[in-house]
């Protein structure tokens, strides 16, 4: 790109290269719940996405009609544009939902719900409406921060502040829990000891494992989006194993959170 001549190209080129770069660290930064980074790299993408389609927004495309005259219309985006605010918007809704807690801390209840909404897909609104239907006692996001040194806990922490390391159960914290927000302590051991005791099958794509404990007559199902996290729902009474509307729903916010769909449409012939 050394030539003046190819000063435009190179400027594409670097944006291209500077916002698949920005979401892929962002995608990085979400997945081990590092809240200022993800929120840097999500807001510096959301920059350039902006400006670059502002540019496609400003040019015109004429068009001379066979018996005379002409008609402009704007200039349709590169699939490569439309891709990355795709993208964009699946990291925007796995972050509102990641660090919910953190943000509603900055707004009304009425206000986080009207925002989360927005959000394509709204993780928020699909657990508490599934939670409403089936009767579900609780659906917790669990964070597994065993080996990391950096955790701190929800939200941002200033990077010289000192926290001693989680111990016990403190090192499984629920990024979500609905409805009350607040994690059921009551059955925080047997979470813990499911994710432990079934890990191989929890690490195994798409597979749910299901629990009945009779002790405290409760079922519980796990699902695993992506290694430090855990997808929990818990259920008074006794359900079946092979209940196929609690399983789809599990395997389907997995594969979102896991961001799937994007990049699938990545894949010759695909129709996304």
């Amino acid at each position: 790109f050394h030539h003046p001549i190819l000063g435009r190209v190179e400027e594409g080129f670097q944006t291209e290269v500077d916002v698949v770069t920005q979401l892929l660290r962002c995608q990085a930064q979400v997945s081990e719940w590092n809240f200022l980074p993800a929120l840097l790299s999500l807001h510096s993408s959301h920059s350039k996405l902006t400006a670059w389609a502002q540019l496609f927004q400003r040019q015109k495309e004429t068009r001379k009609h066979l018996f005379g005259g002409q008609s402009q219309k704007a200039v349709q985006p590169p699939h490569l544009s439309v891709w990355l605010q795709r993208f964009h918007a699946a990291l925007l809704a796995k972050f509102s939902f990641y660090f919910h807690e953190a943000l509603s801390r900055q707004t009304t209840t009425a206000d986080m719900r009207a925002l989360t909404a927005r959000t394509i897909p709204d993780y928020y609104g699909k657990i508490s409406g599934f939670i409403r239907k089936h009767d579900a006692s609780n659906v917790s996001l669990v964070f597994d921060n065993r080996g990391s040194e950096s955790f701190q806990g929800h939200g941002y922490h200033h990077p010289q502040s000192y926290r001693e390391a989680p111990k016990g159960v403190e090192q499984f914290p629920a990024v979500v829990s609905l409805p009350s927000g607040e994690r059921p302590l009551t059955h925080w051991p047997n979470v813990i000891m499911m994710m432990s005791d079934r890990a191989a099958e929890l690490n195994t794509l798409d597979k749910v494992v299901q629990f009945y404990d009779d002790k405290v007559q409760s079922t519980y199902y796990l699902s695993r989006p992506e290694p430090h996290f855990t997808l929990v729902v818990i259920f008074d009474g006794r359900k079946s194993e092979k209940d196929q509307h609690i399983t789809a729903f599990l395997q389907e916010i997995s594969s979102s959170l896991r961001n799937s769909k994007p990049f699938s449409i990545l894949k010759p012939g695909s129709k996304g």
